[in-house]
């Protein structure tokens, strides 16, 4: 197969404006986006943590795309503005209503807007889907998520195979170019992928894996070139 040629930043540039443009979440005049080396750079300011994550989920899906880093400020509107306390009961509602997340292990504190997940959880995906659940409630400003990993006690080989399997059939690059160690539950995934799609589809497989507390991210991502 022919390689493809490097993407220069400025077309980065302008694919990432669009696909801000494309994305109904986003008010594409709210976000200012600069490309170095592939590196996207998110500024401007909105009006809730959701549209923040929804522009650099938006970056993250252009080809070319590195990585992202989001100085996208949240300022809220009074119409959108909360108290803690309600903040904090909508958080709650949230995660006993999420059938992914164990609500009774999680703990959720509100200052000023921010919402702090603490607590422990058997899996991974765990973790992620509880700061999921809240993320998009009215008036939150950001969020913190310090819940722990505690995973039953598995054997790493069974580990490794389960997160090798899970890679074969869930990320579009060949598991065979991702190194995969394991270590008291925490996976390190090293190699390289042509995509951030790539590389997120890897890091949730690991996540997902039972027995897997933490996954550190090593992953290079290298369009075709």
């Amino acid at each position: 197969m022919k390689a493809m040629p490097r993407k220069s930043d400025t077309l980065i540039q302008a694919d990432v404006q669009n696909e801000l443009r494309w994305d109904t979440r986003v008010n594409v005049t709210d976000v200012g986006v600069s490309v170095q080396s592939g590196v996207v750079t998110l500024s401007g300011t909105v009006d809730s943590w959701a549209k923040r994550f929804a522009a650099q989920q938006a970056a993250h899906r252009v080809s070319g795309v590195l990585d992202v880093a989001n100085d996208v400020e949240v300022r809220l509107p009074g119409s959108l503005e909360r108290g803690d306390a309600e903040i904090a009961k909508a958080a709650r509602q949230a995660l006993e209503w999420d059938v992914r997340v164990p609500q009774e292990n999680i703990q959720t504190t509100v200052s000023k807007g921010v919402i702090t997940l603490e607590g422990a959880v058997n899996y991974w995906s765990q973790r992620t889907d509880a700061e999921e659940a809240v993320r998009y409630l009215a008036g939150v400003k950001a969020v913190n998520n310090v819940i722990s990993v505690s995973p039953p006690k598995v054997n790493p080989a069974d580990v490794r195979k389960a997160v090798t399997e899970s890679l074969a059939r869930q990320a579009q690059s060949e598991a065979k170019s991702f190194d995969i160690e394991v270590h008291e539950g925490k996976v390190i995934l090293t190699g390289a992928v042509h995509s951030w799609a790539e590389r997120q589809a890897a890091i949730a497989a690991a996540g997902a894996t039972p027995g897997v507390r933490s996954v550190q991210d090593h992953l290079r991502v290298e369009p075709w070139h």
